[in-house]
């Protein structure tokens, strides 16, 4: 039997395989426009929006792979052993979705190739986007250690490799936080709390694709959950309760300074997103989809289901891409040279390059994580 056909032997597989395609084909071709009519023209980020959608895409991704891999580490290193079944599964996404943050970066960049050459030979150690880089470089070879580590059942390189992954995913990650924080200039972001909200809103997101890999790896291989995985599908609802419970909270924090007292700049931008052009993503797919709903099922026992804590993850995780769209955004939206005539919230919209380039970069994911469910030892457990 071919490689294809190993791969698509189920219709409902060729049908996946044929919807994956389709998204790298169009990423493909979204990428060709960008290189043959230039950044300027292929999108729409202007001086005055520097950051679009390719930004809030590349957190979104890197947020996750933080979330996967503090969400996967609670078995193989902290000991937790319902979470030991995830390990393998949880630290491969991790990387994918890592890489793949990298990529649609680089899809922003003018030139990536100069800037990685630079960042070596000359580094800017006060600047917080190159310690993001530096920080997420050495995290990314931590968590490929680790996997090779459960790949192999190596238990002690696996912990090792884990215990400095989880401490450099914290630091990498709350320094990306700190990219934004930092900004004094942009209002709505200046401040200390970005990095503890980045940190706390990848808790959810790992927890939301832990729970669909696990429930979906299932269904494709036509089983049955058995009371192992029906009892870490359980268990990871409660815990996503949990943390939905705080992020809510949290939010509710993020808006109350953006209101009191009408401080410039930040109020504007926060209005924009409760009554703004921003309010339709921030209320229906942040909070409504992101957050409430989800929050909702999961906290219902006759709800918190496998197939409840899956509905719940895939809403949160759509909800939470919004999350990051709306606070990139939301930062840049209101002019900082208003008084030069740009009066006003500023507007943007990404170009069919840029989706063009989110989907490709989503599907193309997917796709090789669905290479390495089929080609990969993916159960198993550890050598001591």
């Amino acid at each position: 039997m071919t490689t294809l056909a190993a791969l698509t032997r189920r219709p409902g597989q060729l049908a996946w395989f044929g919807f994956l395609g389709t998204g790298i084909l169009i990423g493909m071709i979204a990428v060709a426009s960008v290189f043959l009519r230039g950044h300027g023209h292929a999108l729409n980020v202007t001086r005055e929006i520097p950051w679009g959608i390719l930004i809030s895409t590349y957190v979104f991704f890197v947020v996750s792979s933080t979330g996967l891999c503090l969400v996967s580490s609670l078995g193989d290193v902290w000991g937790f052993d319902k979470f030991a079944i995830i390990g393998r599964r949880g630290h491969l996404l991790a990387i994918l979705t890592l890489v793949t943050g990298f990529g649609v970066m680089a899809m922003e960049l003018n030139h990536p190739i100069r800037m990685g050459i630079y960042a070596v030979i000359s580094p800017n150690l006060s600047s917080p986007i190159w310690w993001m880089g530096a920080l997420y470089g050495i995290y990314l070879i931590l968590l490929i250690g680790e996997f090779t580590g459960l790949m192999l059942g190596f238990k002690k390189m696996a912990f090792t490799m884990g215990l400095l992954g989880f401490m450099a995913a914290i630091s990498a990650h709350s320094n990306l936080g700190a990219v934004f924080g930092l900004l004094d200039a942009r209002h709505y972001w200046y401040g200390s709390y970005l990095p503890i909200y980045f940190i706390l809103s990848a808790l959810v997101s790992g927890g939301a694709l832990t729970a669909l890999i696990v429930y979906f790896n299932h269904k494709a291989r036509g089983k049955a959950l058995n009371p192992t995985y029906t009892e870490f599908m359980l268990t990871m609802g409660k815990l996503q309760a949990l943390f939905l419970g705080v992020l809510m909270f949290f939010v509710v924090w993020k808006i109350i300074p953006g209101l009191y007292g009408q401080p410039p700049e930040k109020y504007e931008a926060t209005m924009a997103l409760l009554t703004g052009p921003l309010a339709v993503n921030f209320w229906m797919f942040e909070v409504a989809l992101g957050m409430v709903i989800p929050f909702v099922i999961l906290i219902n026992k006759k709800t918190r289901t496998p197939l409840g804590v899956t509905v719940a993850a895939l809403l949160s995780t759509t909800g939470i891409f919004f999350m990051r769209y709306d606070l990139v955004i939301a930062g840049q939206i209101v002019s900082m040279r208003g008084e030069a005539g740009h009066a006003g919230l500023l507007q943007y919209f990404p170009s069919l390059a840029e989706m063009g380039i989110v989907f490709g970069a989503i599907t193309l994911c997917l796709f090789l994580y669905t290479l390495a469910e089929k080609f990969l030892p993916m159960e198993g457990g550890h050598r001591h």
